[in-house]
């Protein structure tokens, strides 16, 4: 304990270290007492993108659970709708594939909320993804154990209950924690469809106020705030299973 207490503050000195250098060498008037004339704009903007964020990553749970069992089905249409789904979304930026929806599909059939759009976009991309950890945890499963589970006249629900979704959660845990951060972040480009979520009420500060190294600092704290809880919860999960294991 006293080892792993010491080399935090080790690590911790080293990086306050090198920043305060790079604070000294660039001689900057710092104002950070002007970031409170703007505390609404911030504060709002943090609770969009959480709603956004917690939305959209249920969205992409969703998505993602169904394209992964699709890519596994006998039945061909929706095993190809499933592939067409995710190799489309993974060979294409998240930017494009926000100004497409947004401006030919949204205004095709008439989907104006930016806020709604907002969030199908990112479940629609974080979902191709989620359904690649899902796909892979799946098939990282023997399949010596499924047919243990069969000549034990193990039902479908019990095979998945009892052997499947155990190992399962475990396995894609650590990687959908990656995802979900990542999709945290991703929202920021919800910003070049007028979403007023974090990072455009930043810039709209920042282009008030023009403290640009200040404004943009609150940005990277604000992020770590959503992040850093993210990763320290499944920490604690995968603790769990693997004592649970």
């Amino acid at each position: 304990m006293l080892k792993k207490a010491i080399s935090i503050l080790l690590v911790t000195a080293l990086l306050a270290s090198l920043f305060f250098y790079a604070v000294v060498k660039l001689d900057h008037h710092w104002q950070w007492q002007v970031l409170s004339e703007y505390s609404y704009k911030f504060s709002f903007g943090f609770m969009v993108t959480l709603l956004i964020s917690f939305f959209s990553l249920l969205g992409s749970l969703l998505l993602g659970l169904f394209a992964a069992l699709g890519r596994r089905s006998k039945v061909l249409f929706f095993r190809y709708l499933a592939s067409v789904y995710v190799e489309v979304i993974r060979s294409t930026p998240l930017l494009v594939q926000i100004l497409l929806f947004f401006y030919i599909i949204g205004t095709a059939y008439r989907l104006t909320n930016r806020y709604a759009m907002g969030v199908l976009i990112l479940s629609l991309f974080a979902g191709a993804y989620v359904a690649e950890i899902i796909r892979g945890g799946l098939e990282s499963i023997p399949s010596a154990q499924l047919e243990t589970a069969r000549s034990l006249c193990f039902t479908k629900v019990q095979t998945y209950r009892y052997i499947v979704i155990p190992q399962l959660s475990r396995i894609v845990l650590p990687p959908l924690t990656g995802q979900f951060a990542s999709l945290v972040k991703d929202s920021s480009l919800l910003s070049f469809i007028a979403v007023n979520e974090f990072t455009k009420m930043v810039m709209e500060a920042d282009a008030l106020n023009f403290a640009t190294f200040e404004n943009y600092m609150l940005l990277a704290v604000g992020y770590m705030l959503i992040t850093l809880p993210i990763s320290w919860l499944t920490k604690r999960l995968e603790r769990k299973m693997y004592y649970a294991n």
